[in-house]
């Protein structure tokens, strides 16, 4: 194992966006159906890209959902936390010399209203938003475009999400894939080439180099 690069996923990963991400998604649901459901019925949206997300719904007009979804997701924006760790585990492997970037299903403006008000942005390097590359996770384009902005070598880089999405983008791209527990519902049905419980053990798993 020498690695070089980590890669982060934001949501389920670095930031607790779930409640945000799923009242959201309810809100927009009913606001176009008139129809409500359980808010688990929406788990399974978390950390797929909109343009995915509704025409699973049965929402034709995903653009017109998205934007929708956006301005209720604003709503919400105060119950989002970083993950207890997080900020400590990116300064000391930036000490440890490891180049950082974030591979996300976020869109660009997304990205800079939630996660760069953390004022983290400036541990990272690249950073590849769903609008960077010709198709999302599951596919490997996003962490593909990483791979060439940072000229990365594949054995050299590693990917840390929470969803069956990011380990599929991971392996489809033929990069090590660390499973994120504390972010994730399936764990199980997850193929994971590393399994974290929590933040903190990062720091065990990429040791100084």
């Amino acid at each position: 194992m020498n690695y070089k690069h980590i890669i982060f996923d934001i949501d389920g990963t670095m930031l607790n966006t779930e409640t945000a991400d799923m009242l959201a998604t309810q809100e927009t649901f009913f606001q176009l159906t008139g129809e409500k459901r359980e808010l688990d019925e929406f788990r399974f949206s978390f950390g797929i890209p909109n343009s995915v997300v509704f025409p699973r719904l049965g929402i034709e007009d995903a653009g017109k959902a998205s934007l929708m979804w956006a301005e209720n997701y604003r709503k919400y924006h105060s119950s989002i936390r970083l993950f207890d760790g997080i900020e400590e585990v990116l300064k000391e492997l930036k000490k440890r010399g490891y180049i950082l970037g974030i591979v996300t299903s976020k869109s660009r403006q997304e990205f800079n209203a939630d996660f760069a008000t953390f004022g983290l942005e400036h541990f990272f390097g690249a950073v590849i938003c769903v609008d960077d590359s010709p198709r999302p996770k599951p596919h490997p384009d996003p962490i593909l475009e990483y791979l060439k902005r940072s000229n990365a070598k594949k054995p050299e880089s590693i990917y840390i999400g929470d969803t069956l999405y990011d380990k599929q983008c991971a392996h489809s791209a033929g990069i090590d894939f660390a499973l994120a527990v504390w972010g994730t519902h399936n764990r199980e049905e997850i193929k994971a080439d590393y399994f974290l419980e929590a933040p903190l053990e990062i720091l065990e798993l990429f040791r100084s180099r």
